[in-house]
Parts: C-alpha cells; structure tokens; sequence
C-alpha cells in the first residue's frame, strides 16, 4: 500500500492523461478496448497496426482479464476515463501484492524471515518497475507465474503441490516464451526431486504432469486466439503448444514409471531416456521454438530490434546501466551459492538453480534481470540473518548489499546526464495534432505507433512489434527512399499521414542527414509537392498530408 500510493502520487499527472510508462503498456489497454467494444475474445489481431487487415499480435488474452475485468466493472460507476485510470493503476499494484506474499512465502519454506523478503522484494529494482501504476503489460503476471513455480519447488513434496508447478508452467506458457528457460529449471528440479525421493517426489511428479498435460489442452481450447496457426513460436500458437505438449510427455512417462519403481537407478534411466527423447522430438517437431524471433527482417533486426533496451546483453549496457540493472542478480548470486554452501539442502540447490537460469538470461538479453533480482531475495534474506550477530556495521552493509535500490542509484552516478530535450518531439505531441484529422493511415517512426493507435482513431503502418515486419519494413523504406520514390510507396500503402521529428531516425546513422532521401529532405526543410505541412512552421514534431487522398493499390 505505501509503495502503492508513493508511485500513484508520483505518477498522478501521466497516469490522469492516460500517458503510460511503456509502449506495450499503452497497446495493451488499446487490446483491452478493443476487446469490450465487441472484437472477440479470441480475436487478437490490431486491426489499425500495419497493412490491412492488420497485425496478429503474439500476445495473449490471459494477461488483459484483471484490467479488462477492472474496466468493465468500473464504467458505469466512474466513467469511461476515470474507470480506466482506475484499471491502469490498480492492475500492476494487485500483482505487486501478490509477488511479495509469494516471496515471503518462498522466504519462510527456506528457512528465512518473510518480513525481511518483502522489504527486499520492494526494493528489488529493476523488477519493482514493472509493477509501478500504469505498468499492464504481462510481464508482472509472468514474474509472479514463475515465484509460484519456485514455490511448489522448494515446497513439499504433494500432489497440490506438483498440480500447482503445472499449471504455473501452463499459465506463463499461454502469456509467452520470456520464461521458457525458468519454466524448464522447474521441471528439471521436480525431476531430480522426483529421482531421489520415492514417495514425496512422486507425489509432486503426478501433479505436475497432470497439470501439464491437462492444463495445455484446456488452454488450447479456452485461449487459441486468432493466430493459433501463425508459423512461429513467438506466442501461444500451435507450434508452441505442440513443442509443450511433447515435452510433457516426459514428466508424464516420469509419473507412471514411479508408481512402478522406487529405485534410483532405474528412475535415472526413465529420466534420462524420457526427457532426452521428448525434448529431442519437441525440437524436430517445431525448430522455431529453438529461435521465436528468427523471422524478423535483418534491416529491421539492425535499425530497431538490436535497440530495443530489453533485448541487449549486460555487457553491452553502459557501465552505470548495467550495474543498475544486474547488481542485485550478481550479488545475489554470490549469495546464493554461500547459502547453498552453508546449509547442503535440495531447497537451497532449486534456489540457486533458478537465479543461475536469471542470470544467464540476463547475460544474453537484460530481460532476465528482474526475475534475477527476485530469485535472489530468499539467499539475500538469509545473508541479512546471518550479518545480524556480527554487529550494526555488517547488518548495515548486508541490508545495502542486498537492497536493489542501491545499485540503482550507483548506475545513476556513473551514468553520464544526458543532456535535456531541446525540442517537445514526443508520440503524444504528434498524437494531439493529428486527433482532429480525419482517420488514415499514418507513416510514423516505430515507437509512435501504440500512442497513436491509444488516442487516435487512425491507423499507423509501423509499431515496435516483430511481428509487424511488412508495415516496418514499409516504414523504413518510405523514409530511406528518394522522395519521387517514396510518393510512389506511399500511395502504394494508402499512407495519408506522414510523421516525424526533425532530429529523428538516429538508428539510420548518417543516412538521416542524406537530402536526397525523403527523411533527410523533410529534415532540411525541403518539402516535395507531394506532401503539405499541418504541423505549425518550426515545429519540432513534422506532420504532413498528401496533397491528395491517397489510394491504395494493392500491393
């Protein structure tokens, strides 16, 4: 609650104008719009993103049921607005509850003070920043997803138990593949639990397999969206769905073989011989699991996707970043191992098994980091209590160590300041210009999409999601192209709108300065006749139309 309201009282001015913290954030409330003013539940596409008919997201619907649910509960009583004010703030806060009771609770299953994990689990940046008001997309659900995995865990061994890991595993499958590598630690821990402990770990290996397996056919049917069929493994689709199915069939081949044999020795044969022909059949039968983002164009994974912050390895950070973002994994690690050292139990060994999973992740795309930080908590803890004998200077410097607030504000001093924004070129600026315009297609960077398509009724041919190769690809050229040429492209694609900033498209490197391409030439002032300035002269945020309806030819 005190979190809650510090981050509301801040945020009270964007979160009142609707202004969210992330792109997604805002694509996810257009999703939830859409979705009650009548588009199907297992319609999924945004029909304003790209070329008509428009984009299959990759998302799910699983992630918009508590905003929707919160929105469609509130309106009539608030308003339309303040309803989704409402939504939009209390969503990320109900999670953020619900991941430090889980925390705790992981805390006191080994051993620890869960009191001491809340307050570690508050100060857990980066994590605690994806549930900050305003903060709707999935990725707060799947973090808590992935702490109930490693709950039931480190846990006893029951049926409840293992039914509980299972259906965790389904419910974070169904939102997307961002967990995969932790979903697996999961099942590797219940796996070697099930090896070594006859009873108890059978007893969690029947759950979890049942779970699994059920679970997946359920949500085959209840959650197969528009893009079931899309050939990728980027979301809930049929391949990822056939890939989980395959692998479950491990566990499951795991539980029947327990109730024959107690032995260790023939366990670790069914184990070794069932999980390396399920996943081996799981890979055959749909390599792109193997690479969910391999079908993004190489001009578009240059200019954008090797931009996109969470996407970058910690080592390609700035020093100060990356402090920020991977100090209390890496901290965490080291206490993990010391934990694991000092008390030589299969809890302690599941722990450090899932922050050494984070922490790879995070080594590869700092995506990990936040789970990084969170899977640290528990050994955190137990370093905290471990300090409290020796004095008040060593609690002191344990309760620093631990506490990822700190590292957050060393990588601020030892990031450079950038210097301030001289020009107001904002989505929200170009979004206020154009509101009144009558509806089209706008040609506009990535990242202007999901504020366009939140607070306008147009339609915007590129956003900042690799699905929507054609509608990028489309922008890009546009823009790289001799303005003779992009006339042509733009009547092509039906594009009415065409947006930029003045000291925009910095990816390009010099090709943005280049004249005799339609981006520099917009730049330098030189408007083709094709084109008719609407934003006011000397604006920092360009906006033109074309000097006549544009008609779509199809492509």
């Amino acid at each position: 609650m005190l979190m809650g309201i510090a981050w509301t009282v801040r945020d009270h001015a964007a979160l009142g104008a609707l202004r969210l913290p992330d792109t997604d954030d805002l694509m996810r409330l257009q999703q939830i719009r859409d979705w009650l003013a009548g588009q199907g539940f297992a319609d999924l596409a945004q029909h304003r993103l790209g070329p008509v008919p428009g984009l299959e997201m990759h998302w799910s619907r699983l992630a918009d049921l508590v905003p929707a649910a919160l929105l469609r509960t509130l309106t009539p009583l608030l308003g339309v607005h303040a309803a989704s004010v409402v939504a939009v703030t209390v969503s990320p806060l109900l999670l953020f509850a619900a991941m430090l009771i889980v925390l705790a609770a992981i805390a006191r299953r080994l051993g620890q003070s869960g009191f001491v994990a809340v307050i570690l689990g508050a100060l857990a940046f980066p994590a605690i920043t994806l549930f900050t008001p305003g903060r709707i997309d999935h990725h707060a659900l799947q973090i808590v997803l992935v702490l109930v995995l490693l709950h039931a865990c480190v846990g006893r061994g029951t049926l409840g138990q293992g039914a509980i890991a299972g259906s965790a595993t389904v419910l974070s499958l169904v939102i997307g593949m961002e967990t995969a590598p932790l979903l697996a630690a999961g099942g590797i821990a219940i796996a070697l639990r099930w090896r070594l402990d006859a009873t108890a770990g059978q007893a969690r290996m029947a759950g979890y397999a049942t779970a699994l397996l059920l679970g997946l056919c359920a949500a085959a049917v209840v959650f197969r969206s528009s893009g079931w069929n899309v050939a990728a493994c980027d979301g809930f689709t049929a391949t990822l769905w056939r890939a989980a199915m395959l692998a479950a069939l491990a566990p499951a081949a795991m539980a029947v073989a327990g109730f024959a044999t107690p032995s260790v020795a023939a366990r670790s044969v069914v184990l070794l011989v069932a999980g390396g022909l399920a996943l081996a059949v799981a890979a055959a039968s749909a390599p792109a699991c193997l690479h969910p983002y391999g079908q993004v164009d190489p001009l578009l994974a240059r200019l954008w996707l090797a931009h996109v912050n969470e996407a970058q390895p910690l080592a390609a950070l700035p020093i100060g970043k990356a402090v920020a973002a991977g100090g209390m994994a890496l901290v965490g690690l080291g206490a993990g191992i010391w934990f694991v050292w000092t008390t030589r139990t299969a809890a302690a060994w599941i722990l450090l098994a899932f922050q050494l999973t984070a922490v790879a992740v995070t080594l590869v795309q700092v995506r990990g980091a936040p789970l990084g930080a969170l899977t640290a908590v528990p050994a955190l803890a137990a370093m905290i209590a471990a300090a409290r004998p020796r004095g008040t200077l060593a609690q002191a410097g344990a309760w620093l160590a631990a506490s990822g607030i700190a590292y957050a504000g060393i990588g601020d001093r030892w990031t450079p300041v950038a210097p301030a924004a001289v020009h107001g070129c904002t989505p929200t600026e170009a979004a206020s210009r154009l509101a009144a315009r009558t509806p089209g297609l706008v040609a506009a960077p990535v990242d202007f999409g999901p504020t366009l398509l939140a607070t306008t009724r147009h339609r915007v041919l590129a956003g900042p999601y690799h699905r929507n190769t054609q509608g990028n690809r489309a922008m890009y050229d546009l823009f790289l192209s001799p303005p003779a040429q992009a006339e042509a492209l733009a009547r092509r694609w039906g594009v009415e709108y065409v947006v930029l900033c003045k000291d925009g498209f910095a990816e390009v490197g010099e090709q943005r300065h280049d004249q005799r391409l339609l981006a520099g030439s917009l730049m330098a002032g030189r408007v083709p006749p094709w084109l008719r300035p609407i934003s006011p002269a000397g604006s920092s945020t360009r906006i033109y139309t074309l000097t006549q309806p544009a008609r779509r030819i199809a492509p």
